[in-house]
Order: structure tokens, then C-alpha cells, then sequence
């Protein structure tokens, strides 16, 4: 027997290698450290390992990059002949302190613990910025599981910000619009932004489906219809605020507003849970239902779709349609949760954003989820770190964009702690996500 028989891809490593495989008297191969077997062994296990080390290189880079472009640092490392524990211990401080600060400005901050504790103050500072972090991540949820819902049924739903964009428009005129109670005037605001998103998100399905029109040019050019569709909106009546020059909307009411889930100090607000049961309906969606069935089989093969009788311009058409009002309720849970009005540029880059986090979560509920948390913690803390150490927060983009980059190359994290590649039934089923 040889190794190659024991592994088609090839022979084992020396380390793993079965003694009677050996050459007979060759010496012992001595079995590799416990922590590399131990990654290895992880790595075959599934591709969350592998992003998780994406975020470790990303952190890495961005450690690197605040050496070598902080000039205490860089002062330290010129007297590195003469001083090299100092350089070293500077860098080290440096780091930390970012990364320190970083960390309490999006999650919390012991020395506010601390205060909190011996002067028996208010906890509100303290949860502060886990709260932030909570109210970013929230429009990024929802619309992260919009995109993955089209991405991992092979349709690239590249609209979202036009999504998001018509589903806050929608909220809006509902919430000044209409005067009911909160329990009747909140579930119809949130409606609304679903109707918004889905009627963005329909008119490309539409196109795809009937005139073969690439859903990707179509969405990309709906962006910005509705961009100009907004800012046209904002300087005339009804939407503009009475009184106003600006191109402001007007603000919708109390009976329209998400509520804060823990008082009038901390803004994170029933949004949060709102998204949270949005991901967990589109993964029930994609893996219990026969939509969802659908839906993966036409995604993976709409030949094959065709030939048990599916029927795939339905299916463009409702994936399209689903993913927008997901990315519309993102639209609607700022607006009903922490702006309350409308203003030109509205939604920042959330729906371009809800691009990446899809790729993170590699189109996953559960990994959109996790990669929303870690861009809006990046985000949040990036602007604290950036206050309180002057580390720009350019660099926070930077560590995003090579946690990214990584994530969408496997291979290449494998290769950097050299882990084994997955059999492809996992690394197919990882990726398609929604059928794992």
C-alpha cells in the first residue's frame, strides 16, 4: 500500500503518515507540535477556522501598519541598533493601547467598570459601547441576510443601498402619514419598509426574468435612480420638513419609533431583535422550506431546476423580490430607530456594506450576524481609537479589507498556517451555506 493510495489528492505529510507506510528503517518522523495538528484538525472541520484566522492576519496587518506609521514608533525603531528592547517595548504599547481602545470603544471599557463600581454610578457609560455597536450592526443584519439570501441562490443582488433607500422612503411617509397607535403604526412602518425594499427589489427580478436583462447592471443603475429619486423627494412636498430649506424630511412620530430595549441612556432598540428573527426566518427559509429548496437547486444548477419542473423565472423573480424587502427593513430600522428622518446621502455605505458582510458570513444567517458585529465593533471603537490615540480610523477600513480579502481566498490562509484543504463536499456545502 502507498500513501497516495491512502489519500487521492496525494501522499500524507511525513508527520501523519502510518508507520507501515514508511520505508522500511527509515528513522522515526518526529509527530508535528499539538498546535498545528490541532489546526489542521480544525481546518478539515469547516471553513469558520479559516475566517476566524482572516480576522487574526487582519489584525495582524493592521498592528504592522501602526509601527510603521506612528512616529513614536518609528523613532524607537531608528535607535534599534543601540535600544532594541525599547523599540520593541514601544511597539508593543503602541499596539496595545490602539487595540485597547479600540476594544472599549465598541465593547466596553474596564476603567469605566471600575468607576462604575467604586463611585456606585449609573451603568449607562459602562454598556455604552456595546450598545453602539449593537445600533450599527442592526441595518447591517438585515441587509447582509438580504444579499445572501440572493447570493447563495446565484443571483447577485448588488442594489442594496437603492433597497435600502426605497424601504426608508417607504417608512417614512407611513410614519408621518398615518396616526394610530404604536402598536398598529410601528408593525405597518415596519411593513412599509419591507413593501419598499420589495418593490426595488422586484423590478430587477422582473427585468431578469422577462427580458434576460444582468440582474447585476440593473441594480448597480437602481441605486441611483433612487439616490436622485431621494434627493428630489427631500426638497418637495409632502416629504420635506415644513419650514425647512434644507433637504431634510420630516420626522416621523413617536407611535413610529422602534423602542429602546433598555431605557432612555442606550440606544440599541427592538431593531436588534427584529433582525435577529429575520436571519433566523430566511436560514428556516432556505433549509426547511421547498421554497428554499427551490431557491438552492435552481442556484446551483437551473438546468437541472428546469428538468424536475421548477420554474426559474419564478424563482429570480421571488429571490430578488425577498432580498430587497429584507434590505428595506434595514432602511426602516435607522429610521425608526436612531435618525427619525430623512436627509440627502441617507443610509451611509450600509447597503454596499451588506455586500461584504454577506461575503464574511460566506451567506450565512449565523456568519452574517457574527460579520455584522465585527465591522460595526471596527467601526465604533475605530472612532474612539481614533480620539483617544490618534490612530486614524482609515486603519479600522484597512484591517476590514484584508479580513475580506482572506475570507475570500481561502487557499491562501490555508497555505499561511499551513492547514490541509477540507474534502469538497464540505467546502461546497460551507459555501453554499444555506443547505449546511
Amino acid at each position: 500500500m502507498t500513501a497516495a493510495e491512502v489519500t487521492p489528492g496525494g501522499e500524507l505529510p511525513p508527520e501523519e503518515a502510518k508507520p507501515e507506510l514508511q520505508a522500511a528503517g527509515a528513522p522515526p518522523v518526529p509527530p508535528a507540535p499539538a498546535w498545528r495538528r490541532a489546526l489542521r484538525w480544525m481546518g478539515e472541520a469547516n471553513l469558520a477556522v479559516v475566517t476566524f484566522l482572516a480576522v487574526v492576519v487582519g489584525l495582524l496587518v493592521g498592528a504592522i501598519l501602526i509601527v510603521v506609521t506612528t512616529p513614536a514608533t518609528l523613532h524607537a525603531w531608528s535607535n534599534v541598533g543601540s535600544a532594541p528592547g525599547h523599540a520593541l517595548g514601544v511597539s508593543f504599547s503602541t499596539v496595545g493601547n490602539a487595540y485597547g481602545a479600540l476594544f472599549a470603544g465598541s465593547v466596553f471599557s474596564p476603567s469605566a467598570v471600575g468607576h462604575a463600581i467604586s463611585t456606585g454610578s449609573g451603568w449607562t457609560v459602562v454598556f455604552t459601547p456595546i450598545s453602539e455597536t449593537l445600533v450599527s450592526a442592526t441595518p447591517l443584519i438585515l441587509a447582509g441576510t438580504g444579499v445572501a439570501l440572493g447570493f447563495s441562490t446565484g443571483v447577485f443582488n448588488i442594489g442594496g443601498q437603492g433597497q435600502l433607500i426605497a424601504g426608508a422612503l417607504a417608512a417614512t411617509y407611513v410614519g408621518f402619514g398615518v396616526h394610530l397607535p404604536i402598536g398598529i403604526h410601528l408593525p405597518l412602518v415596519i411593513l412599509a419598509g419591507a413593501a419598499g425594499g420589495a418593490v426595488a427589489g422586484f423590478i430587477p427580478g422582473i427585468l431578469k426574468a422577462r427580458t434576460g436583462a444582468h440582474e447585476v447592471i440593473v441594480t448597480i443603475m437602481l441605486n441611483y435612480i433612487f439616490l436622485y429619486l431621494l434627493n428630489y423627494l427631500l426638497t418637495t412636498a409632502p416629504l420635506q420638513q415644513p419650514g425647512q430649506s434644507n433637504s431634510i424630511s420630516r420626522t416621523v412620530p413617536g407611535s413610529a419609533r422602534l423602542p429602546q430595549l433598555f431605557g432612555n441612556g442606550l440606544r440599541v432598540n427592538l431593531g436588534l431583535i427584529v433582525a435577529l428573527a429575520v436571519a433566523a426566518g430566511a436560514s428556516w427559509l432556505m433549509r426547511k422550506s421547498t421554497l428554499g429548496f427551490e431557491f438552492k437547486v435552481i442556484g446551483a444548477n437551473p438546468s437541472a431546476g428546469r428538468t424536475a419542473g421548477m420554474d426559474a423565472r419564478r424563482a429570480t423573480i421571488l429571490v430578488l423580490t425577498i432580498s430587497g424587502a429584507l434590505v428595506g427593513m434595514a432602511g426602516m430600522s435607522t429610521l425608526a430607530g436612531t435618525d427619525f428622518f430623512l436627509s440627502s446621502g441617507y443610509g451611509g455605505g450600509n447597503g454596499f456594506n451588506a455586500i461584504t458582510v454577506a461575503l464574511l458570513g460566506r451567506n450565512r444567517p449565523v456568519g452574517v450576524v457574527f460579520g455584522s458585529l465585527l465591522f460595526a465593533a471596527l467601526s465604533t471603537g475605530g472612532r474612539y481609537m481614533q480620539s483617544t490615540s490618534g490612530i486614524p480610523i482609515d486603519l479600522t477600513s484597512v484591517i476590514q479589507a484584508v479580513i475580506v480579502f482572506l475570507v475570500a481566498t481561502p487557499a491562501l490562509v490555508r497555505e499561511i498556517f499551513r492547514l490541509r484543504e477540507a474534502g469538497a463536499g464540505k467546502i461546497l456545502l460551507f459555501t453554499k451555506g444555506w443547505g449546511g
